[in-house]
């Protein structure tokens, strides 16, 4: 096919861009070249990492697919105002952090400005990248996306109100239904988020400014890796978390760790603490808390939990209700009590990760139009938190082995050891297997420091092997590169090891 036949397949299929448009450029709509009046295979509602799934699986085995996504690109809160931001936002600090500490560069560092809005930039040019890539999956799999919001009206119909100035709501009609519209921050009704100085974890990414102080109420991982990026770019930090501790899903040894670190940057924690009443006042917030304290800074990021997104999807008129948290009930296979209409991503709730959503939707998307699927996730799926150092673990820690009475034994290997984080002077951190001490099988890795979102997959390939194959063994006997972060296995492993009597 030639050019010209490449590009009329873009103006049908993909509704929203032209070419190489600029990424804050107008979207296109031509609504006449929507198959609306046609009975398709499967709508999606929602172009997220569980959306994007979806409708690639569905497509690629054969089904007539429509996507509709409420945002003007394709992508999702992980590509627009999450996940892809965030994490480069972090990058670019991080990145500006290492040039500054450089004895050999110490003296240009002094003239570099570091400042949230300048920083953004760099997050800005990532999603655009992210956008173009998304949108070419759906042109070469000759997938119609529609741009506009959807709500049921029957059982096996939308309708999409695209929000456009005398644009009539057109409706599509489907065999099979997918939702995966996401989550956002959750937002309690006495907190006033259309003040300037008051964000959550959507809109604290068009801050304008540099704070000289914020307060983050919640504790959790977004409250957590947000502490960090603000405190490393020098901004005075409180945090306030309502629990007793930091992440309490990891294991002891790395909570204290992460504790240990923020509070050694300059994070000032509070736990067990409940907010009583936010104040904006003329030159910032104030946190109220029912223990009496009061907390004045200059911006409030409300961290506190998400709901997903169905409060508008007119669940009532397919005889579905979402609970108090806005997420659906699902299977194992994914199907609402409407068995046509699936589920799948932040909106189901657990594990409310990225890369376990695409999973979903390729696994709800298999099943809808095949009819049948064996296919489900991993029993062990690995987290990343992107604070600074990072954090990584997968399968159990020691609280839980000791509950159950598992006899297990640990082996660590420090980070200021290994010769390649000498030479990166990414020291601090450390790699921890808990092993079982008859048979030596991996139950559990955590992983603390630079780059241990990417180190942790190495311990779970062999994680997921079965007998022999996943023990401490494989690490003792197999030839690490030096000098190399996976080497950090090697030592863990002999470490645990020389632990055994």
């Amino acid at each position: 096919m030639g050019c010209g036949g490449a590009l009329q397949r873009v103006r049908i299929n993909v509704l929203a861009f032209a070419v190489s448009r600029p990424y804050n450029s107008p979207r296109l709509e031509d609504h006449r070249a929507v198959p609306w009046d046609k009975e398709h295979d499967v709508v999606v509602i929602g172009s997220g990492p569980a959306g994007e799934g979806a409708t690639m699986r569905a497509a690629k085995s054969g089904a007539s697919v429509v996507m509709v996504e409420r945002y003007r690109d394709v992508g999702g809160g992980c590509t627009h105002w999450a996940t892809i931001p965030s994490k480069a936002l972090r990058h670019a600090i991080n990145e500006t952090l290492r040039f500054r500490r450089n004895p050999i560069f110490a003296s240009a560092a002094m003239n570099v400005e570091l400042t949230f809005p300048k920083l953004l930039r760099q997050a800005e040019g990532v999603i655009g990248k992210q956008v173009e890539m998304r949108r070419g999956f759906y042109v070469r799999n000759h997938v119609t996306v529609v741009h506009g919001h959807a709500s049921f009206v029957d059982p096996h119909t939308v309708e999409v109100d695209t929000d456009e100035v005398g644009a009539a709501k057109r409706r599509l009609r489907a065999k099979q239904f997918i939702v995966s519209t996401g989550s956002r921050p959750y937002r309690p009704a006495d907190v006033d988020f259309s003040h300037p100085r008051i964000r959550d974890s959507d809109t604290i990414l068009r801050l304008d400014h540099t704070p000289d102080s914020i307060t983050i109420y919640g504790a959790g991982v977004v409250g957590c890796e947000y502490a960090s990026m603000f405190r490393n770019l020098g901004v005075k930090v409180n945090l306030v978390n309502s629990r007793e501790k930091l992440l309490a899903f990891l294991d002891d040894e790395i909570i204290d760790a992460l504790a240990y670190h923020l509070r050694d940057q300059g994070v000032l924690i509070r736990h067990g603490e409940e907010y009583e009443k936010v104040e904006p006042v003329d030159d910032g917030v104030v946190v109220h808390l029912k223990s009496g304290k009061k907390i004045k800074s200059d911006v409030l990021l409300w961290a506190q939990g998400r709901t997903g997104n169905t409060h508008d999807l007119g669940l009532e008129n397919v005889g579905l209700a979402a609970d108090s948290r806005g997420q659906l009930k699902v299977d194992a296979l994914y199907r609402t009590e409407q068995p046509h209409i699936y589920a799948v991503g932040d909106v189901v709730g657990y594990p409310s990760l990225a890369s376990a959503s695409y999973d979903q939707g390729r696994f709800a998307a298999g099943h809808a139009v095949l009819g049948v699927t064996d296919e489900k996730l991993v029993q062990d799926i690995p987290t990343g938190i992107y604070t600074s150092p990072e954090i990584s673990s997968l399968g159990r820690n020691e609280r839980e082995l000791t509950a159950e009475g598992v006899p297990y034994e640990v082996g660590h290997s420090l980070f200021r050891s290994l010769a390649r984080a000498q030479i990166t002077g990414q020291t601090v951190g450390m790699l921890k297997l808990l092993f079982h001490r008859e048979t030596l099988q991996i139950l559990g890795i955590h992983c603390f420091g630079d780059q241990a979102a990417e180190i942790v997959h190495i311990g779970q390939a062999i994680m997921s092997q079965k007998g022999e194959a996943n023990t401490l063994r494989y690490f003792v006997n197999t030839t690490f590169n030096y000098p190399t972060m996976a080497e950090a296995y090697r030592v863990a492993a002999l470490n645990g090891l020389n632990r055994l009597c």
